[in-house]
């Protein structure tokens, strides 16, 4: 009589078996703390190949040494091109790990819902090959969690903020983490970080994609293996240990794959999913490889929350400029100083809850301290942007009277009719926002602005193409790039009255810009 088919899949739950001594000496070979896991996947961890079909997993050189980084360090972080097998070692390492280690809990935590269940479904598939004798029985088999008799169990979900929460992990295994919105990567690493702190293990791996996000801040922080003395350690000053593989150890994989892969992918997807750089591959207003040598630095001092980069100096000229907000805890105001001719960024400020009130007082704060600095007023212009929420701000500076700021309050000239009046401010429209862009991208690529603001880098780096124009990614901010736009709105109008100013921001004959996007209209 044949086996009831879920039996045949999996091992019944506290069965009595008998076993051969050949079947023993394998078991206590799978269950050595030291080479358990490596033994186990050489012999028992069957894969399905997308070509030979089921195979036996016979991995390579980097392979090895990527399962040994696993098992042998509490915290590791894989940096891994595309396709070279990380995440089919983990799901065998998980495996094994889990019928192995009595009573653990391990959590997959997997970019998308589709990524968790891919992972599920390896291990489930290793799982229905490994021999009876070696493998531990199933008391539950679901496609988002398995658990074992021994107490142990493997729970895949997706990565969101409260991933893992309440959960008293034994080892994390994060997948593709990179690709996580990186406000939810940021929130989710603060709430699982408590988890592991009784002793739990963490495997993070990924293709790389922006260097400002949270795989990218520990990848950075485990490769500075230095301690506080100055000496050389094995691991990052975060505690992780760095792994990375290059494409080329793959043995299949040779200089004419990879020119194959560069026309296929193009050279920059090729150098970031490929060669493992920290490419954004997203649309962005600035190009990757002018984004990644863009760093910025620290603020020479702070003045509560103004960052000054650089003290004004007499004989320059300041643009000033606010983007206001509603100062409710939403979208950021911000404010930008840009010294002139130099286009050098002195000072930067951006708050989410000061009110219309306050930002202007700000204004005003910056203001008075660039007057104390070049002793004029003449050569201080500031100017808000007027679009809705700023309406509110033109009043307040109505009412405390433009005399009180130091400075010119300079607007830019609209069209009334059939003649023109001047509307204070200046006013953002879908046509204009692209024509600053435009400019902007063509002075940070051809590094004819100064940015030395972190926070604005990396504003930069989410500002990317959305639909006819630019703007945020989902969940991300760009009130410090739009507030620098328009303080190269101001610097434009300022070029017709000073020929220094506009010999900097003209454009060199040969520069050659990509194309930006545009509107037809039928």
């Amino acid at each position: 009589m044949s086996k009831p088919l879920d039996y045949t899949l999996i091992k019944k739950p506290h069965s009595l078996e008998s076993f051969k001594e050949e079947q023993i000496r394998e078991f206590v070979a799978c269950a050595d703390p030291d080479t358990g896991p490596t033994y186990f996947m050489s012999n028992f961890f069957y894969i399905q190949h997308p070509v030979r079909g089921r195979m036996l997993y016979q991995p390579y050189g980097y392979q090895t040494r990527l399962i040994d980084t696993y098992h042998n360090y509490r915290f590791s972080i894989s940096l891994m091109p595309r396709q070279t097998g990380k995440t089919t070692s983990a799901a065998g390492y998980l495996l094994w790990y889990a019928m192995f280690v009595p009573d653990a809990t391990v959590l997959v935590a997997a970019h998308k819902y589709t990524g968790a269940q891919e992972i599920m479904q390896r291990v489930r598939y290793a799982y229905e090959s490994v021999p009876d004798h070696i493998r531990a029985g199933v008391t539950s088999y679901n496609k988002g969690s398995l658990e074992f008799d021994n107490g142990s169990r493997i729970v895949a979900q997706t990565t969101t903020e409260t991933t893992g929460r309440g959960m008293s992990i034994s080892l994390l295994y994060a997948d593709e983490f990179a690709y996580v919105r990186p406000t939810i990567a940021k929130e989710f690493w603060t709430s699982i970080s408590p988890t592991l702190s009784t002793g739990g293990k963490a495997i993070i791996t990924s293709t790389p994609n922006s260097d400002e996000d949270k795989f990218a801040e520990l990848w950075k922080g485990a490769n500075k293996c230095i301690d506080e003395y100055g000496n050389p350690t094995e691991l990052g000053i975060n505690g992780f240990k760095a792994y990375q593989a290059h494409w080329n150890e793959h043995p299949d994989r040779d200089e004419t794959w990879a020119a194959e892969q560069r026309a296929q992918l193009g050279e920059d997807r090729f150098r970031r999913e490929i060669g493992c750089e920290f490419l954004i591959f997203d649309e962005t207003l600035i190009s990757a490889t002018t984004l990644i040598d863009l760093e910025g630095r620290e603020p020479i001092e702070r003045q509560g929350q103004i960052r000054w980069y650089k003290r004004p100096e007499r004989g320059n000229t300041y643009v000033i400029s606010l983007d206001p907000s509603l100062g409710t805890g939403g979208d950021p105001a911000a404010i930008q100083v840009l010294e002139l001719p130099s286009c050098v960024q002195v000072a930067e400020w951006q708050h989410n809850k000061t009110p219309i009130p306050g930002q202007i007082a700000v204004l005003k704060e910056i203001c008075g301290h660039v007057y104390e600095s070049i002793g004029t007023e003449t050569g201080i212009y500031y100017s808000v942007e007027n679009n809705t929420i700023g309406e509110a701000a033109l009043l307040t500076i109505a009412e405390l009277g433009e005399e009180n700021i130091k400075g010119i309050f300079i607007s830019e000239p609209v069209k009334a009719g059939q003649g023109r009046r001047y509307r204070k401010g200046f006013t953002t429209t879908n046509k204009n926002k692209l024509a600053v862009c435009s400019k902007f991208k063509s002075m940070v690529e051809s590094k004819k602005i100064t940015i030395n603001s972190k926070n604005l880098v990396s504003e930069l780096k989410n500002f990317v193409a959305v639909g006819g124009g630019f703007a945020a990614k989902i969940g991300e901010t760009d009130d410090l790039v739009t507030s620098m736009l328009l303080a190269i709105r101001m610097t434009q109008m300022l070029q017709s009255f000073d020929p220094d100013i506009d010999n900097r921001l003209k454009d060199t004959f040969d520069e050659i810009l990509a194309p930006m996007p545009f509107i037809m209209v039928s």
